[in-house]
């Protein structure tokens, strides 16, 4: 080596030994053999005061032997033509260029006795200044004894492995479909939450308004008060029971999307303590609508009208009004329910309103003579009023479309109401408990009111009742201890 080489190695050693403590003086620093090309190599050590980890760097003659970072300025590193291999900038970070002429940063650095270099991004997408963040954030986990490549890597297969699971809206919509439809009694329920919340009709086709388009495509966990409210608030006013239900569906999705670890917190479509907040009650906008209902007082003409028509729908709302029983009772009954000798109507508990899996029971009705007389047709097959299609009863709209042919409009009268019309009669013109009338309209009563109704005993006195509704109903004069007079009637 030459006295001049011998000089600059002796005043870098010095500098390096005069540094802050966190340095410990060199006495052996390495000299490389001397090469065309190169005339030394100097590699100096900083052994780190916090850790027992040797952080080195590299210098061959093409850079600097002065202490410190920011060596490389913006100039520099943009220059064209620079010859390959590594620029340091101090710190461990260098600006590598390949023999192709791209350029990349790197971080190198010894960490447990092992030499490594890790990519810190391509020059023409990582900045000077964003590369030194980067060199700084890597040296920060060596320091605490921590490889950045390995915690790089770690770190990412984490962020994978949550893109994995995450779940759209829409899909964890369609999820909580599949895991709930086998529960719900209609399967029209499907169709119906497919349409609000997956805008598809139940032709597979796009539904005429698609309300939740906006977070579908969401990832489940990201959805907001802001996205639900962007939903509900155009609807609310004029559509208030649609959106109330949207609200409900879209509660119940997030609320599975939270059992399944697919988000966290609060659930933004909760009503109590956080929508009704944002939002008026329902009852304040849209008033709960009772459906119509015929004056008991006008029944008997009704009744006389009704009787003079002829075919199925005319028998089936007839037996239906005689039993005070719903739509779906009479449209789905079938002969096996019927007990001609004891006049009685058993309701399979199957068949009795309710939620699947709720506890239900059979729902027994005395037939008065006047019932049993509306099923005296020539009728054939298994359902008591059979509809269009074979194998099949009435449709659900059946008795509505003939109410309308009478010339009942659905704001005055309708098939439900008419069990209203019952009970109002029950109240006004008879005096039968109020529990019988509960138990003749299948209505929830307590299990002690509701055995007792079952009995023999009680069974025919809720015979009584149903024949003097009935008679009632044929505009015939009733009398008897359970039917009072009002208004000059008896």
């Amino acid at each position: 080596m030459s006295g001049p080489d011998k000089k600059k190695l002796a005043e870098g050693v010095s500098a390096a030994s005069s540094s802050p403590p966190v340095c410990q003086r060199l006495r052996n620093p390495t000299i490389a053999g001397k090469s065309r090309n190169s005339q030394y190599l100097v590699a100096y050590c900083i052994l780190c005061a916090s850790t027992s980890y040797l952080y080195v760097d590299l210098f061959d003659r093409r850079h600097h032997m002065a202490r410190g970072l920011n060596l490389l300025s913006e100039k520099f590193t943009q220059k064209k033509g620079l010859k390959p291999g590594l620029y340091s900038d101090g710190g461990g970070l260098c600006l590598q260029v390949s023999s192709f002429n791209t350029k990349a940063w790197v971080f190198r650095y010894m960490i447990a006795g092992r030499a490594r270099k890790m990519g810190l991004g391509d020059f023409e997408l990582v900045s000077l200044k964003k590369a030194r963040e980067k060199r700084s954030a890597a040296y920060a986990l060596v320091k605490d004894g921590v490889d950045p490549i390995d915690e790089r890597a770690a770190r990412l297969a984490a962020q994978a492995a949550e893109a994995a699971k995450a779940l759209t809206f829409g899909e964890c919509a369609e999820g909580y479909i599949e895991a709930h439809k086998a529960g719900w009694k209609n399967a029209k329920h499907a169709d119906q939450w497919r349409m609000t919340l997956l805008g598809i009709n139940p032709k597979g086709k796009p539904a005429e308004h698609d309300y939740c388009k906006t977070i579908r495509g969401l990832d489940v966990g990201a959805i907001e008060t802001a996205h639900v409210m962007k939903i509900l608030q155009p609807i609310w006013n004029e559509k208030t029971e649609t959106a109330n239900r949207i609200r409900g569906r879209i509660e119940k999705v997030l609320d599975r999307a939270k059992a399944l670890g697919l988000r966290n917190g609060e659930n933004p479509a909760r009503w109590v303590g956080h929508l009704d907040q944002l939002l008026p009650a329902k009852s304040q906008v849209a008033p709960v609508e009772h459906h119509p209902a015929m004056p008991y007082a006008e029944l008997p003409a009704f009744m006389a009208k009704l009787r003079a028509k002829e075919g199925s729908s005319a028998r089936a709302l007839e037996f239906t009004i005689l039993t005070a029983c719903r739509t779906g009772d009479t449209i789905g009954a079938t002969r096996k329910e019927l007990n001609r000798k004891d006049s009685l109507w058993t309701i399979p508990k199957e068949r009795v309103k309710g939620k699947k899996g709720a506890r239900k029971k059979d729902h027994v009705i005395p037939l008065s003579k006047a019932a049993l007389a509306a099923l005296d047709t020539e009728e054939e097959g298994d359902y008591l009023f059979p509809g269009g299609k074979e194998g099949a009863g009435l449709s659900n709209a059946a008795m509505s479309e003939l109410l309308k042919g009478m010339g009942y409009s659905p704001d005055y009268a309708t098939v439900h109401g008419f069990r209203s019309t019952f009970k109002d009669w029950c109240s006004d013109m008879t005096s039968f408990p109020n529990e019988m009338s509960e138990v003749a309209l299948s209505h929830t009563v307590s299990d002690k009111v509701e055995a007792a109704y079952r009995r023999g005993s009680m069974v025919e006195r809720r015979r009584q009742m149903m024949e003097a509704w009935a008679k009632f109903c044929a505009g015939k004069a009733v009398g008897g201890d359970n039917v009072v007079a009002i208004g000059g009637r008896t």
